[in-house]
């Protein structure tokens, strides 16, 4: 997985509204190289996800706005909804999860492993909440970060607080009772999916 960062996608605007071509043209990585379009795309909806964006538009004819919360009650309202979605997510399919095997086949080195067919899609689906909920913390702490309004620091503190609480308990549960193996696999790819503060995995 690729880094990109949030201020990157949003400075490669130049303005309030963009046409996509034009962002994706803009938006260079460290090595000033452009992303695939298709990375590119998939972290405009992370984006708009987040909150930062307004999608208006079909594939290559699509323009972004950004979007400003009126208030930090409302800003504050979005972030608990994107948490509520992602904990159901993460809820739904630890139960199915729980006590079965995910993986198959670990090899000795730990770097190669066979999925349990049975649970891929309550895997995928337990790994796309936990990614959401990684992504919503790097979000939240660039906001803290470039924001002066001390309140929706303090309540965004809280969501922080809250989430890295929920991500703990969760981690441990779907950690109980599996092989010493099987646990360093399933942390190495939380791990792989957890993106430096301000940016976004793709």
């Amino acid at each position: 997985m690729k880094d990109i960062s949030i201020s990157a996608v949003l400075d490669s605007m130049n303005g309030d509204t963009a046409y996509m071509t034009d962002m994706w043209e803009n938006c260079v990585d460290e090595k000033r190289k452009r992303y695939t379009r298709s990375k590119f795309s998939d972290a405009l909806d992370i984006m708009e996800n987040l909150g930062y964006l307004k999608k208006y538009g079909y594939k290559t004819e699509s323009s972004y706005t950004k979007l400003k919360f009126i208030d930090t009650a409302d800003h504050i309202g979005f972030i608990n909804n994107v948490i509520f979605t992602n904990e159901s997510k993460i809820r739904k399919a630890l139960v199915r999860l729980d006590s079965r095997k995910i993986f198959i086949v670990i090899s000795k080195d730990l770097n190669t492993h066979k999925l349990n067919k049975p649970v891929i899609k309550d895997y995928e689906l337990f790994l796309d909440g936990t990614q959401s909920m990684l992504g919503l913390c790097s979000s939240i702490l660039f906001t803290i970060e470039n924001s002066s309004d001390s309140e929706l620091k303090k309540e965004l503190k809280s969501c922080l607080k809250q989430i890295k609480s929920y991500l703990d308990e969760t981690n441990e549960t779907l950690m109980k009772y599996r092989g010493s193996n099987e646990r360093i696999v399933l942390q190495r790819i939380i791990n792989n999916k957890t993106p430096e503060t301000g940016f976004l995995k793709i």
